[in-house]
């Protein structure tokens, strides 16, 4: 008997992007985890922001259900992506697969996802800083990818994250790199996000970059603008998006 088609298909860069801006480009996911007294899994949603080098990463109380869930058993899901009018599966979504690290207050992993997280949800200034809240980075071993009807991938954690070094060593200037960036032009946000990225218009405003991407986001939507290859320094950044800002006039 000859063997069925593979549902799954190859993994291309059109993949990885669209897996990358469904973790980059959300606020909140849903988190299943395993619940430590019965094993069963147990699933709640969660506010969602992403470490420098692409890992998701989470705020959760110490007197959450998943928190001791996350301290008893590492392994977590992670799904992410909106559905819109219609079908739901009609919308891309993905799931990865996580090992969750808790991560050390006073350290300089915490200074940075902590701004990263606010740049993202900047109500969580609220409750930030209480003793109880901790955050975890999510580290992904795989995922898996549904760009909706016939569109299945199996992807790779490298698929997923850029390279650590260089991610943390851009961390370092990345409120300064976005300063730099919004001085190029007038509601440059805005412009990347509509004219490049094909958005909406609405206020956009820049919530993080890394050597892969800018992320950008509004009151209500998220969109990543992805490098044509990645820029490891400010300054690559800068004349990269410069170039952008004089297409932009163009259009």
């Amino acid at each position: 008997m000859a063997d069925k088609p593979s549902v799954i298909r190859d993994t291309d860069d059109d993949a990885r992007k669209l897996a990358r801006s469904l973790v980059h480009t959300v606020r909140h996911a849903a988190l299943a985890v395993i619940e430590p007294e019965g094993g069963f899994p147990s699933a709640s949603r969660v506010l969602l922001a992403t470490d420098s080098d692409g890992t998701p990463t989470i705020l959760v109380s110490a007197l959450s259900a998943h928190t001791k869930a996350l301290q008893a058993d590492a392994r977590a899901s992670l799904l992410t992506g909106e559905p819109g009018k219609g079908d739901p599966l009609a919308y891309p979504r993905l799931t990865t697969l996580c090992l969750a690290e808790p991560v050390e207050r006073d350290t300089p992993a915490h200074q940075r996802i902590r701004q990263r997280f606010l740049n993202r949800h900047p109500k969580a200034k609220l409750y930030i800083d209480f003793p109880d809240f901790r955050f975890f980075r999510l580290v992904p071993q795989s995922a898996s990818l549904n760009g909706g009807f016939g569109r299945a991938y199996i992807l790779a954690a490298s698929d997923l994250l850029h390279d650590a070094a260089a991610s943390e060593t851009l961390a370092a200037d990345e409120a300064a790199t976005i300063a730099e960036i919004e001085a190029l032009s007038p509601d440059i946000a805005t412009d990347l996000a509509v004219k490049i990225c094909g958005a909406k218009a609405s206020d956009w405003r820049i919530s993080g970059l890394d050597i892969a991407g800018l992320d950008l986001i509004s009151a209500d939507d998220g969109v990543r603008l992805e490098f044509e290859t990645t820029l490891p320094t400010q300054q690559d950044i800068i004349c990269y998006i410069s170039k952008m800002v004089y297409s932009i006039r163009e259009i």
